[in-house]
């Protein structure tokens, strides 16, 4: 048995008791700790923890001992909306925003998600593998122990399994957890330009069989959208998915509200991720829904467009889940210190609801609330020690500097 125990944490952050598998509205703002405190993993789970003053007297048996001096001990963060394997990034767009051509300019001169497809489906798979886990492995650094990763750079049957194949074998050649998304419909490639709805015949009759048949998808996405996917098609893709077992991951509302959100909750989907643009009847389709608003805090930094209303989503008593959106195009940063820094600055959540929405539920928004997202026995030992901060909204609130010391993932530190 291999045991890790850690000691003189300032304090032991999101010990939530067992089977708390998300919070919502005022809940989001309850984050429980133990002060000075010890915690200790056995083959990495999460075994006991407690005050220093409780320190089991055999404590010296552990195989590896970690002094957090001072530091507090988080649970760490769950990114549940990545584009993270892709071929190239486009800081060429970059340099046309600064410029002033929107995002949908880009788009219709060739740029885009189209771009990114154009170099994907030309690079070597084992390329792209190594260029993803180098991504990963920096995430890892940053304090991300579990990720969702998301096709949708291929749109064909052969690029759309290749990315997917990638994302897999990321799952095996690294400690993280490692969940997967079927986004064949993200963009409307060039070669359906005047047949749409055949190559939503081709998701639906061949592409969600074939991942399901191969294992390659945990969850079905859509990017529902003016100029992208109707919610018709939206519909039809989830219903073709749940019909395989891949539950729903919706991109919605990111520029228009066209009616994605209720129908994506009447088809149960896990999550609606973006939601920057609201409407009061989104936000009361979502009120007693089991569909988790995810908010993307730094693609509105990158495109400026407007902020998710995550102050109006929990005060309806909803919960709140953020992630990176790290993608070449809208957001190069898989940073999730920066999306805390963001959520408190630009979304004005208080930092207790920041790091539940980054922990607890975002782990819930890739299905993982088992699993991670709080400091409590029998999860997953995968945790942020910081380095000595004054206090918690410390971390947000010097959104320059790196406050992590270690992060340890399934009881073992993660190394440079």
């Amino acid at each position: 048995m291999q045991r890790l125990l850690i000691t003189n944490a300032k304090a032991l952050v999101g010990t939530h008791p067992t089977g708390t598998r998300i919070l919502a509205g005022a809940a989001m703002a309850h984050l429980p700790m133990v002060e000075d405190a010890w915690l200790l993993a056995e083959d990495g789970r999460i075994a006991a923890f407690g005050p220093m003053a409780t320190l089991p007297k055999n404590s010296e048996q552990a195989d590896e001992v970690i002094d957090a001096k001072g530091g507090y001990v988080l649970p760490g963060w769950c990114d549940p909306h990545t584009h993270a394997v892709f071929a190239a990034p486009r800081e060429e767009e970059f340099v046309d925003k600064i410029k002033g051509r929107t995002y949908q300019e880009i788009a219709a001169k060739g740029g885009g998600i189209l771009n990114s497809a154009k170099k994907l489906r030309a690079m070597d798979d084992d390329v792209l593998f190594e260029q993803a886990k180098t991504r990963l492995q920096e995430m890892m650094l940053q304090g991300t122990v579990a990720v969702e990763i998301k096709s949708g750079y291929g749109l064909t049957t052969e690029s759309e399994l290749k990315m997917l194949r990638v994302a897999r074998r990321l799952a095996d050649a690294l400690p993280l957890q490692v969940r997967t998304s079927l986004l064949a419909a993200h963009a409307l490639p060039p070669e359906f330009a005047d047949d749409r709805s055949a190559y939503v015949d081709l998701i639906v009759n061949e592409l969600i069989p074939q991942v399901k048949k191969e294992g390659l998808a945990d969850f079905v996405d859509t990017f529902c959208e003016t100029n992208y996917f109707t919610v018709a098609e939206m519909e039809r893709i989830l219903v073709a998915g749940a019909a395989h077992g891949l539950r729903g991951k919706v991109h919605v509302n990111q520029f228009t509200s066209i009616g994605g959100i209720p129908a994506a909750v009447k088809h149960n989907a896990l999550s609606v991720d973006h939601l920057e643009v609201m409407e009061d009847v989104d936000i009361d389709a979502l009120v007693g829904a089991r569909t988790i608003p995810t908010l993307l805090p730094s693609c509105s930094f990158f495109l400026r467009i407007p902020y998710g209303p995550a102050r109006q989503l929990i005060d309806r008593g909803l919960p709140v889940a953020l992630a990176t959106d790290f993608n070449p195009g809208t957001t190069p940063s898989g940073n999730m210190n920066f999306v805390l820094s963001l959520a408190c600055i630009q979304l004005r959540m208080l930092p207790e609801e920041a790091i539940n929405a980054m922990t607890l539920n975002s782990a819930a928004a890739m299905g993982l609330a088992d699993e991670l997202g709080s400091i409590t026995v029998g999860k997953r030992a995968s945790l942020i020690i910081t380095r000595p901060i004054p206090s918690l909204a410390y971390l947000p609130y010097a959104f320059g500097t790196s406050h992590i010391g270690t992060v340890i993932i399934d009881g073992r530190a993660v190394k440079a």
